[in-house]
């Protein structure tokens, strides 16, 4: 089989969105340097318009300790290309809703990472079964430059809805846009409808720039 007719097998795959072709490998992506890991001063902390108005967090060990799943679900990068059925494993972020509940008013949340990284998504796509603070990609740790110890998974958003190296987040009564969406980036983020840009929105997509 020739190369033309494997990029016509791979753009006809009905798992594809629009503009997405089938990848070989897991490119390593990411804006700054790769942080340094902490074990001693990391931690995940979730703060904001939480119910018992108080900020939570767990260190490294116990976050460990909490429930974990494993989901598969595709990947699809904003820079065209898509991997499909991985396997994560992790914390489920409806675990995390469960154990710090949000307040009634919430409607979004921000995602943080090291270097004041952040990204906004919809409580509800937080909540979306298959949305996971991964520690393991099929069945192997993460690497540092994947996201060790914790990257977030978002299936249905583009991949970089899914912060690596999570640190914090933070339970919000508004959207705000995250570090992207304020570079010109979508500020919902659906592959099936290709919204990549800002400039493609439609009213109630966003907040008002």
């Amino acid at each position: 089989m020739g190369q033309s007719e494997q990029a016509q097998l791979q753009q006809s795959d009905p798992r594809l969105p629009p503009g997405q072709r089938l990848q070989r490998g897991w490119p390593v992506l990411h804006y700054g340097p790769v942080p340094r890991f902490k074990p001693l001063t990391w931690d995940l902390q979730v703060f904001g318009a939480t119910a018992s108005a108080e900020k939570h967090s767990w260190d490294f060990e116990g976050f460990h300790e909490l429930p974990t799943v494993t989901v598969r679900s595709d990947f699809h990068c904003v820079t065209r290309f898509s991997m499909l059925d991985n396997e994560w494993s992790g914390v489920a972020a409806a675990t995390l809703l469960e154990l710090v509940p949000p307040a009634e008013q919430v409607s979004h949340v921000m995602v943080w990472a090291e270097y004041g990284y952040s990204s906004n998504l919809s409580l509800a796509d937080f909540a979306a079964a298959g949305t996971v603070f991964a520690t393991h990609h099929n069945g192997e740790p993460l690497t540092v430059e994947h996201g060790f110890p914790v990257r977030l998974v978002v299936p249905g958003r583009y991949a970089w809805k899914g912060p690596k190296w999570v640190r914090a987040v933070e339970y919000m009564r508004a959207d705000r846009r995250g570090f992207w969406e304020e570079r010109g980036y979508h500020n919902r983020a659906d592959p099936w409808t290709e919204q990549r840009y800002s400039y493609q929105e439609e009213p109630g997509d966003g907040p008002l720039r």
